[in-house]
């Protein structure tokens, strides 16, 4: 009876922290939303709310990784309890990073906006990588939160959307910074922000790939798709 106890603390006690990690989820969402809502209207505003999102995100990230440090100490868990703490602590840090790149994009907002440039450069073209972005981040979250591998493929497929709208738009700010050297300065803030796009990409796609290894028990980073389609068949 007491065994049966101790197992269902624990399990409650892991329930407990996924659910904080899909809490933490849902704040970063709200972050990259705020950023998107900042570049369409060019919103100080928004930027202000990223920011002060920002601030709760950095302290749920320090809040969980407490937890799992407390319950890793204290239940020296193995095998698949030990990949799911792992696996958790590894989503939270990318979460964590998103959250950093939505508050990049807030600052490159303001930064274009405070150069009066905003209405000359393509930055309505980055709300199509934005809006991929940000719907790759949530799919990973559901995928993390049902633990489904073939949802977590289909995000690692996606990231490759996410690159060549990337690289588009890098060949149009260079054309624009030919043409007119005076924008150079804020076509370099629209790169940035570009980047901090790409990037979120990358941590939800991270986010996927820490699907597949707490199913399968395999890290398929830097492995080919054909390869990792191969892993979720066997």
């Amino acid at each position: 009876m007491a065994d049966k106890h101790l197992s269902s603390q624990f399990d409650s006690e892991l329930n407990g922290v996924s659910a904080r990690v899909m809490e933490l989820g849902g704040l970063v969402e709200s972050q990259i939303r705020q950023a998107i809502y900042a570049l369409s209207h060019f919103s100080l505003e928004a930027v202000e709310q990223v920011a002060l999102i920002e601030q709760r995100v950095n302290a749920m990230e320090v809040e969980i990784d407490h937890e799992l440090a407390s319950i890793i100490g204290r239940r020296q868990p193995t095998a698949r309890d030990l990949r799911l703490l792992l696996s958790i602590s590894k989503a939270t840090a990318n979460l964590e990073r998103v959250g950093d790149e939505a508050n990049k994009m807030a600052r490159m907002v303001k930064s274009i906006i405070e150069s009066g440039a905003a209405r000359s450069l393509p930055s309505s073209d980055l709300r199509v990588s934005a809006d991929l972005a940000s719907g790759m981040l949530r799919k990973a979250l559901d995928a993390f939160a049902r633990l489904d591998t073939k949802a977590a493929l289909a995000i690692l497929k996606e990231d490759d959307l996410i690159d060549k709208e990337f690289d588009g738009f890098v060949r149009k700010l260079i054309t624009y910074m030919v043409e007119d050297p005076r924008t150079i300065s804020a076509s370099l803030d629209l790169l940035f922000l570009a980047k901090a796009i790409e990037r979120i990409g990358d941590h939800s796609k991270n986010v996927a790939e820490l699907v597949i290894y707490l199913v399968k028990g395999k890290d398929v980073r830097h492995t080919a798709l054909d390869e990792i389609e191969t892993t979720l068949l066997q």
